[in-house]
Formats: structure tokens, sequence, C-alpha cells
């Protein structure tokens, strides 16, 4: 087969859970599958940057096929009109596969459409606008267009069908993975201490470490905390939150601050890929209180790497967790202050949450997750 991945998550200056979803499976299956012809399309710019983000992935033997069309130029158009894509990217692939939502039109051969959750449509209010706005006007042709849909969770599954009813029996639920070799406990005491303190974090702390925006629930996350501190006193761990800025973080600031936490609650700047795992492994415990996610990776990748994880019990996180973790209720303060102090108190707990963590993360190899993919391939063909 000659399959196109859509690489548009992958050459984004910083990338998000898609990107790194798309980059485990496109990698793995290469090596599982080395009997196709594989490539990566993107629209590129004068710079070149795209072409230099996208080397790290083409290891495997995937080819390029880059456009120097503007992308932004692209997407305007192609909401308004029916611009092929083929025009930019030739019509020579049996599969083409794009992973974050859209599906544009004019595409040649057999199209399949990652759909990772339906938050716009369950909680608009946490989404920017501008998302909104390019999922209000172009999901539903969208999934139309596509021969297949495919999506991370039974949760996110049932979600389309809530939303999307007349599409049921296009959707394939392919579970994302975690990379156990880049996840994994990590025994550098020096190489820890060197990430705290590029990031200026000293001593024990619970991590967060994801986009900071309204759906994280890291408002209610820092109450929370900020009982738990008042409860152990000046020893309290202190409560990182890592990560990008992302849609309506405003409030989470103002929250540190209206609770005179400053100290105590520390922001970090973008954590680069190299640094997540010895950030994770210093932690005491993860912690991932979402109100709403189509998979939940940040705790499956905490668990690889035998770190205590505290999550909410919603939306997927349940299927990803099992019981690996200490589950609360993302919409009580009470019950994620519980979940801290446990975490804090009790070392055995920690200790058996950190090996039955990586036992389960052990289900989700980005292998297996390819294989799925796989067979929604083979099944179209």
């Amino acid at each position: 087969m000659k399959i196109t991945f859509d690489a548009i998550p992958l050459v984004a200056d910083k990338m998000t859970g898609i990107g790194w979803c798309e980059a485990g499976q496109t990698t793995a299956l290469v090596k599982l599958h080395p009997e196709n012809d594989y490539e990566y399309s993107f629209f590129t710019d004068a710079s070149g940057a795209a072409k230099e983000r996208i080397k790290q992935f083409t290891v495997g033997g995937i080819g390029v096929n880059a456009s120097r069309f503007p992308k932004k130029i692209y997407r305007g158009m192609s909401a308004m009109l029916p611009v092929p894509y083929s025009q930019f990217f030739g019509s020579r692939s049996d599969i083409t596969h794009f992973f974050n939502y859209i599906v544009p039109p004019g595409v040649k051969g057999k199209t399949v459409v990652t759909v990772h959750d339906m938050v716009y449509k369950a909680f608009p209010e946490t989404v920017r606008g501008r998302t909104k706005l390019m999922l209000n006007m172009g999901l539903k042709s969208s999934m139309q267009r596509a021969d297949l849909v495919v999506t991370d969770s039974e949760f996110s599954k049932n979600e389309i069908i809530k939303y999307f009813p007349e599409h049921e029996e296009k959707l394939r639920v392919v579970p994302c993975g975690v990379d156990m070799e880049r996840f994994a406990p990590c025994t550098d005491k020096e190489r820890i201490e060197q990430v705290k303190k590029s990031l200026d974090i000293d001593g024990e702390y619970f991590l967060y470490l994801g986009t900071i925006e309204p759906r994280k629930n890291l408002e209610r996350l820092i109450k929370a905390y900020g009982h738990f501190s008042d409860e152990v006193g000046e020893n309290a761990p202190k409560l990182v939150l890592a990560g990008g800025k992302g849609w309506l973080y405003d409030g989470i600031f103002s929250r540190v601050q209206s609770m005179g936490l400053e100290d105590k609650v520390l922001f970090t700047k973008y954590v680069p890929s190299e640094d997540m795992t010895p950030l994770m492994c210093g932690a005491l415990a993860f912690v991932f209180p979402s109100i709403y996610e189509g998979f939940g990776m940040p705790p499956l990748e905490a668990m690889a790497c035998g770190v205590p994880v505290l999550c909410s019990g919603e939306a997927s996180l349940p299927e990803v967790t099992g019981d690996c973790a200490v589950i609360c209720d993302a919409y009580s303060i009470n019950s994620i202050t519980s979940g801290l102090r446990r975490l804090y108190s009790d070392a055995g707990l920690r200790a058996e949450l950190s090996a039955k963590g990586i036992e389960r993360a052990k289900l989700f190899s980005w292998e297996k997750s390819a294989e799925k993919l796989y067979d929604v391939y083979k099944e179209l063909m």
C-alpha cells in the first residue's frame, strides 16, 4: 500500500499530545510493516523549519511530500471553497490519514481521520474560539468525507456517537500508546536534579504536566493544594504546573496569586521532550484531575515512569489508569485534597502504585496501537 500521513501535528512549533500520538503510531507502523510505501505530507515555507522538524520522525524510511503553499491560506480557502488537497500533494496514495479532526476536500484514494474527543461539544467554554469555529464549520463534513473514523478510547467513541450518530458504523477505536524506552524509571539522580535546577524546583513536589487550560481542572487543583498545604505546613511539597499556556489560562495564574501561593505553586516554561522523564521521576506523585480527556497520555507516561498517579474518574481516564491510580472526584476540592494527602502520607501506597503503574503501562505500547491502526487500513483496502 501507498500510505500518506498528514504531518501537520508533527511540524508544529511545540508538539501537543496529538502530535505525539501520530509520531508513536506512524513510526511503530513503519517498523512493523516495512513492506508498504509511507510518506509524511505537510505544508512548509521558505524557512524550511517544518522540514527540519520532520527529520526526527523519518528515520524509519518514511518519505516526505512537502508543499511550499502557505498552510494558513490553504486552511482558509478550503474552509470556504472545495480546493482539492490532491492539487498540492498528488493522487498516488491508496490511503491518506489525517490525525487532527479535519479531512480537506479533494483527497484521492481512501481517507482515515482521527477524532480524539468531543470536548468542543461537551465543554465548549473550555475550548479556544478559533478551534471551536474550525470544528463547528468543518468536522461534520470531515467525517462525511472520511471512509473510516479513528478515535482513542471507548469513551470517545460513545461521545462521537452521541453527537454524530449517523457515523457510528465508521468508528474504530485505536488506543494511544506510550514509549516504554523514553518513559521509564530514571535512576540518574544527577539528571533529575539538573532538570529540577533548570526549572527552579527545589525539594519535593507534586507534578502536573500538560497544557495550562481550564478543562485540566487546575483551579480546583490549586484550591485543593492550598488546603493540603495549610494542613501540612511549611514542609508541604510544592505543586509544579509544567506545560505550555493554553486557552483562558489567566484565571489559573490569578488563582495562585489570590491564595498567596506564589512561593509554593510553580509554573515552569515549556518542558523539552528530553526533560520530561527526569521531571516526572523526580516527583512525589503525578496529579491530573482533568474533567475531560479523549485518552489521557500524561498519566500513562507517568505510570510508565513508575510515578504514583492521582487523577479524576472522568471521561476516558479510568480506561487508561485502571486500578493503578488514586481516583478523585474532579468536581470536589475535598476529594482532590484527600488524594494529595493520601499520596503524601502513605509511602507504601506510593510504592504499590509505582509497581502497578509500570505493569499497566505495558498494556499500551505503540506497537499494539500501530497494529490496531493497521487493521483499519487493511479493512479499507
